[in-house]
């Protein structure tokens, strides 16, 4: 356990008397609570967590924290595979309390507090029949995911989360607000179309919506010994898919559902998830060849895109270690390694072995913003969640040896918000290194002091 610093009593009672919202130290009720993340592996304690109720609190926090000469980190939806939301001994400026969202169906635009989490985006926007790119789980911070480029279920119809980002409002490292769009501190907005949290605390961002009057998938699972044939049909399937088309192909541990026939549930399985902008016929039309493999299950439902986006959330209280790689192609020899290293996942577990398809709406996306992964073809995404720390190496390596197979095929590129803590080399992958320099320079004007390093970090550049 890292060594606790105790911070001044007259300090803290200055801090609780200059938020309107909560703080906590250790020993305070709610303080282990308020320190949880979404990975269990995680295990940090802050020596201050300062549960901020608006932006004039978060200001206020992050010149507490500086005076305090605290690390500073900053916490949305805690979903940080790596644990980026806490640290040990230092502030923790958490936004949680800060989850306000209001929707305007008139002008199509959506304006997010810094805290809000996916439910909280997509439950303003249904009642509209319109949507953003958000995340894959319900669960995860809608700052984080855009900042970090924002990759998710209809990125392939509205392009990635950042590529309908419209303003931000943050603090910076002296505690400064700060606006940003395409013209009032134009470098700024450009960094934060992937360059994260490195710039200052996001205290609301302003995002076009789209029009999505009807959501539906199919998801059809096969058992694991046809997984190279339902790769084989996805790959060939997905290649030239309409913009509407999303999922993935996966291998997963068959949960214990009511559609699941009971001698499947516990095993791996393979599957092939189809989500379509539009109905769920739609979706089935399109995925004919996939019905000609003869499914064992075949969930087939239109549904509310709000409710889809809760359907494959992880249970709390799970161990956690991803990463990706991100392929110019696919090939047969990238397919059978690809399926040969289901071999080694842990049975049953919270495991997936994820192939995402790319293209269409991302793919053209603006060229110009630090997300070169962005012109990949596919994603090849394990997906690690298990329950028994006994398991950590086993996953892990797992997990390693999936990147490892698909690193010949790789553009190099990787979207960050997919990965942990790989070193600083990976992070220059993740923008590009013509970027980087670019990033690092605004870096430099906006926190030359690198207060906020809890993250991917980009260095200041040099004076």
């Amino acid at each position: 356990m890292a060594p606790q610093t105790t911070v001044p009593d007259a300090a803290l009672a200055g801090l609780r008397e200059d938020l309107a919202g909560e703080v906590y130290v250790p020993g305070d009720p709610g303080y282990d609570e308020a320190r949880v993340v979404f990975n269990a592996m995680i295990d940090r304690r802050p020596a201050v967590i300062a549960q901020c109720a608006t932006q004039e609190d978060v200001s206020n926090a992050v010149l507490f924290g500086r005076g305090a000469d605290l690390p500073i980190a900053v916490r949305g939806g805690g979903h940080s595979v790596a644990g980026s939301a806490l640290n040990d001994g230092g502030l923790v400026v958490d936004l949680r309390r800060m989850h306000t969202v209001v929707a305007d169906p008139e002008n199509m635009t959506v304006r997010v507090s810094g805290g809000a989490t996916m439910s909280h985006l997509d439950h303003a926007c249904q009642p509209f029949h319109m949507a953003v790119t958000g995340g894959r789980a319900s669960t995860t911070g809608v700052g984080g995911f855009t900042l970090g480029g924002g990759s998710g279920w209809l990125e392939r119809k509205f392009g990635l989360a950042c590529d309908n980002l419209l303003a931000v409002e943050l603090i910076t490292a002296e505690g400064k607000h700060v606006h940003a769009d395409a013209e009032e501190n134009a470098d700024l907005f450009w960094a934060l179309h992937g360059g994260g949290g490195n710039f200052g605390v996001v205290t609301s961002l302003t995002l076009r919506t789209h029009p999505l009057p009807e959501f539906g998938f199919v998801m059809l699972l096969f058992p694991r010994e046809a997984g190279p044939e339902v790769l084989h049909a996805y790959r060939d399937l997905l290649t030239d898919a309409p913009d509407e088309v999303g999922g993935g192909a996966i291998y997963l541990n068959a949960p214990p559902e009511e559609f699941i026939p009971d001698e499947l549930q516990g095993t791996l399985l393979a599957g092939a998830l189809v989500t379509y902008a539009g109905t769920a016929e739609a979706a089935r039309e399109f995925a004919a060849p996939l019905y000609a493999l003869k499914p064992a299950v075949e969930l087939l439902m239109d549904i509310p895109y709000v409710d889809f986006q809760c359907m494959l959330d992880d249970p709390p209280g799970m161990r956690n270690y991803w990463s990706a790689e991100y392929l110019a192609d696919f090939p047969d020899e990238a397919l059978r390694a690809f399926c040969a290293r289901s071999d080694e996942m842990i049975v049953p577990s919270g495991m997936q072995h994820v192939l995402f398809p790319m293209g269409g709406q991302v793919a053209r996306g603006p060229a110009d913003y630090p997300l070169p992964w962005r012109s990949a073809r596919w994603a090849v995404h394990p997906f690690g969640v298990w329950e028994d720390p006994a398991d950590d190496e086993r996953a892990i390596r797992w997990v390693r040896d999936v990147r490892a197979d698909a690193r010949p095929w790789s553009t190099g590129a990787v979207y960050l918000n997919f990965i942990g803590s790989e070193g600083g080399e990976r992070v220059v992958e993740g923008f590009g290194a013509g970027n980087y320099a670019r990033l690092a320079g605004v870096k430099a004007a906006f926190d030359p002091d690198n207060v906020f390093r809890f993250n991917h970090n980009i260095t200041p550049a040099a004076a």
